[in-house]
């Protein structure tokens, strides 16, 4: 049986010197990644920076919207309507920094909470179909790999 024109382009595609460049399988990957989590969140309403905000602010450090944008690698100004967007939602909510007063920390609420343990059964799930041609040493290295890229020491 032929192969179809795009099964042809696809392979020429794939031995191009794009194929063996780090930044761009980052990218593809990251890609594939992202839409697969997106989609499996998509049934509770949230996408994926949308739910790593509300993960982050269901854990103790307590995030001001700066430490959020930072983390993330956002623009403050999305992280001020990802967090608008789920405090309209009942989610988080913003309460007052004790250390600073002129600053805002985003906590999640309790169907915040409900809702992000919910919401990464799925993500838990997309991520396990991603990376099912992985075996599970080879996972481990992948993820020790992208923290240190990451995470950089300082």
């Amino acid at each position: 049986m032929p192969k179809s024109a795009d099964a042809v382009a696809t392979s020429v595609l794939r031995a191009s010197a794009l194929a063996d460049d780090v930044s761009f399988l980052l990218a593809r990957a990251n890609a594939i990644a992202l839409a697969a989590g997106n989609a499996a969140l998509a049934e509770h309403g949230l996408k994926a920076r949308s739910y790593s905000v509300l993960v982050l602010a269901c854990g103790e450090a307590r995030p001001s919207q700066r430490d959020l944008a930072e983390f993330l690698r956002l623009d403050p100004s999305q992280v001020v309507s990802l967090v608008d967007e789920l405090q309209s939602r009942g989610l988080v909510e913003r309460q007052p920094d004790p250390a600073d007063r002129r600053a805002n920390v985003v906590v999640a609420t309790d169907a915040g909470r409900r809702l992000a343990a919910t919401a990464g059964e799925a993500a838990r799930g997309a991520e396990e179909r991603v990376h099912a041609d992985l075996a599970s040493d080879d996972r481990e290295t992948l993820t020790r790999l992208l923290r240190t890229l990451a995470f950089p020491s300082d």
